[in-house]
Formats: C-alpha cells, sequence, structure tokens
C-alpha cells in the first residue's frame, strides 16, 4: 500500500515548521487526541525534520514509516510488559547526556507515555527540567488521565483533534477507493486511522453490535454475551463499549437518534437516567486505564453487562468506588 499523505495534519506541520524558522521549538512536546488520529504518524515527522532526514516540503504520512536514526530513541513497553519501566527511562536519560552520534541533536519518542510507571515517570522530570540543548522529547498519549501532572505540566502540548467527517471519508476513499467507510469511521469514533483497523473487523463490530441491543432489550443473557465477548481483547471490547456509550449520551443530548452508529435502542434510552450513563462511561473509562492482567476480564464483562441489562438502575454513583469493586472483589484468584 503506497504511503498517503495525512491531510488533516497539513495546519500541524505548517505550524511546526514555522516554530522551527523562528527558533521557538519546545525541548519536550506531547501529542494528545483520540487514538487514530495520526499522532505516532506526527511524532515520526517532528522526529525526522529535527534530525535532518526529510525536507520541509515532507508531510506526516500513512502508513507511518519506519525511521531508523542513530541519534532517535523509541520508548514503549517491552514486548512481554504493560509498562515502561524506571529501568528503560533511566537508560534514556544517560543516552541524553550524551553526544549526539551525527551531530544533529538527539530525540526520544516515549509512547504511549501514560505507560510510563509513576517511579520512571519521576525518573524524567529532571531531563524534563534540565534538558540538553539539542534533545527533544517527543511523548505521546491517547489519555492523559494517567499521566502525572508533573510530566504534563513540563511539556508543550498539541492536541490533535479527528477531522471533520467530511474531509476523513475523503481521505479514506484515496486510501482505499469502494471499501464501507462511513460504518467502520462511525465504529471508529471518527478517527480515520482507526477506522482502517475497524474496516477489517466490521463482522464483529456488527455482531457486538447486536449482542449489545439484545442484552439491553432482554433478548440474550448478559451472561452468555460476556462469556464471547471475554474471547476477544479486552482493550478492543472496552474501547467499543466506550463509544457505544458516548454515542448514546450524545443522542439523549439530541432527544433524536442523530445518525450515529449506536447499538442501543431507543426504547433502552428512554428508561435509562443519563446521569447513570455518565457514571458507566466513567467506570469503562477507568477500566480502559488499567493495565492488563489486573483484573479478571470474563467477571468484569459479566459485571458490566448485567448493569446494562439492568438499565443501570443500580449503578453506583459514585464510579471509583465500583471500578475498584470490579479490580479487587473480581481479580483472578
Amino acid at each position: 500500500m503506497n504511503k498517503i499523505e495525512i491531510s488533516w495534519l497539513d495546519a500541524f506541520a505548517q505550524n511546526w515548521l514555522d516554530r522551527i524558522e523562528h527558533g521557538r521549538l519546545p525541548h519536550a512536546v506531547l501529542l494528545t487526541g483520540p487514538s487514530g488520529v495520526g499522532k505516532r504518524a506526527a511524532a515520526t515527522w517532528i522526529a525526522a525534520q529535527r534530525l535532518g532526514a526529510a525536507d520541509t516540503r515532507s508531510r506526516p504520512v500513512y502508513p507511518t514509516p519506519r525511521l531508523e536514526h542513530a541519534d532517535l530513541h523509541l520508548i514503549s513497553p517491552a514486548d512481554d510488559k504493560e509498562a515502561i519501566g524506571i529501568g528503560q527511562i533511566r537508560e534514556l536519560v544517560a543516552k541524553f547526556s550524551l553526544t549526539s552520534y551525527e551531530g544533529g541533536g538527539k530525540v526520544a519518542i516515549i509512547e504511549p507515555a501514560n505507560a510510563m510507571t509513576p517511579n520512571a515517570a519521576n525518573s524524567l522530570l529532571k531531563t524534563l527540567e534540565e534538558p540538553s540543548g539539542d534533545a527533544l522529547l517527543i511523548l505521546i498519549a491517547d489519555r492523559t488521565g494517567r499521566l502525572p501532572a508533573t510530566i504534563f505540566s513540563r511539556c508543550q502540548r498539541i492536541a490533535i483533534a479527528p477531522p471533520a467527517e467530511a474531509e476523513a471519508l475523503a481521505w479514506l476513499e484515496q486510501y482505499q477507493p469502494g471499501a464501507a467507510w462511513s460504518e467502520a469511521l462511525h465504529l471508529s469514533g471518527n478517527a480515520p486511522l482507526a477506522a482502517v483497523g475497524a474496516l477489517e473487523q466490521l463482522d464483529t463490530h456488527q455482531a457486538m453490535a447486536r449482542d449489545f441491543g439484545d442484552v439491553g432489550c432482554g433478548r440474550t443473557p448478559a451472561l452468555e454475551v460476556a462469556a464471547r465477548w471475554s474471547q476477544l481483547d479486552a482493550p478492543f471490547v472496552l474501547d467499543w463499549l466506550a463509544r457505544q456509550v458516548q454515542q448514546a449520551i450524545h443522542t439523549m443530548a439530541a432527544g433524536r437518534q442523530n445518525g450515529a452508529a449506536t447499538a442501543i435502542d431507543e426504547s433502552v434510552l428512554e428508561r435509562m437516567d443519563r446521569r447513570n450513563l455518565f457514571c458507566y462511561l466513567d467506570i469503562i473509562n477507568r477500566l480502559r486505564g488499567q493495565p492488563r492482567g489486573t483484573y479478571n476480564v470474563h467477571l468484569t464483562l459479566e459485571s458490566l453487562l448485567i448493569d446494562w441489562a439492568d438499565g443501570l438502575a443500580n449503578c453506583n454513583q459514585n464510579p471509583y468506588q465500583a471500578t475498584m469493586r470490579l479490580l479487587t472483589e473480581r481479580k483472578y484468584e
């Protein structure tokens, strides 16, 4: 598949080039925004610009190219780990104290930044406070809630938002003409790069939509659906649930079906308290922020779907307590 420029990142790229021209580059930048809007492509492009590996006429592209450079350091969880550990950050800090190999500065991409352990984040603080003059730190975070305030406040934040639907669909059609992009885009929360992955899983999305709708209407037992969903990737399921609940909240706010790709029947929403939907979404988002292996996926899905089948009538008004119940009472024996 040929690489194509990511059109909605044009303004971002031009702004960064303006910073270069006027000597206003930060020493640390935090790229935020939903998954699938091009943060990783943007980070790679920034690194290429900083290291002289791309000319100023280039723009971020997809699929994201692999950038090979002696002065580029990529930090992410090890294959058998869920977090970025203190040892990885200490090694990076040591490398940043050395002279660059090619004399053009040093760049590190930390992704996802919110996967750093508290000790790892603390180890990075000194570098953020007293950076080497030729070093650039690029942090990427899909969700900033778990990122320490000390890290957040020491980086220049660049938020990357999804493009308008028309632009997203035009770009996706250029990427692969004739595909079912409208449905995939809605399923991905209007994030075009996530829609590329969603296209390959449309059958799974459709099956989950039927299941979720059936549980809400009482046609299928929650335990039966939980058993099926527990065979899927847990982050995928929780992301999907979060999008459905977000769309339900938007639908209730509009007072009508607004065309969003939601699996929730209007009659189900009519018997739900909107405040409980916010509570439910908060619980799901807290679970999304937990490392894998800290809770029993099957039992957690059972709890979430039983609550949904009950119309969220008993949804705990304290999301923190509800989430902690799932993480402690229902953990692996």
